[in-house]
């Protein structure tokens, strides 16, 4: 079955820090075996380009990974959807398969 990386950019405002990684336990949890790798939340990140190195993160910056399987691109798109990041319609989850090399 095909895997896919699920990339968190900014996380919902949750009443606190043990809430908001509930609602992501549970949500992954509930996938079973279809999570793969849980992931987990990364720091602000670096954007190295030709013009150098800028500490802002970029537009959207990377808040977080999991990886999942999935059957199709579709499939793996609706179980996104339920992404607690999602929950204030700030947050979004990038979906994308991950290439056997």
């Amino acid at each position: 079955m095909p895997k896919y990386i699920l990339a968190y950019h900014r996380f919902a405002k949750f009443e606190n820090l043990e809430a908001g990684a509930t609602a992501m336990k549970n949500w992954l949890g509930d996938m079973g075996e279809k999570c793969v790798d849980w992931g987990n939340p990364v720091g602000l990140s670096k954007t190295v380009s030709a013009d150098g190195i800028a500490d802002n993160g970029g537009a959207n910056p990377l808040s977080g990974y999991s990886i999942i399987e999935a059957g199709d691109d579709a499939e793996a798109c609706e179980m996104a959807k339920a992404c607690p990041i999602l929950s204030d319609g700030k947050g979004s989850v990038e979906v994308a398969p991950i290439m056997e090399m």
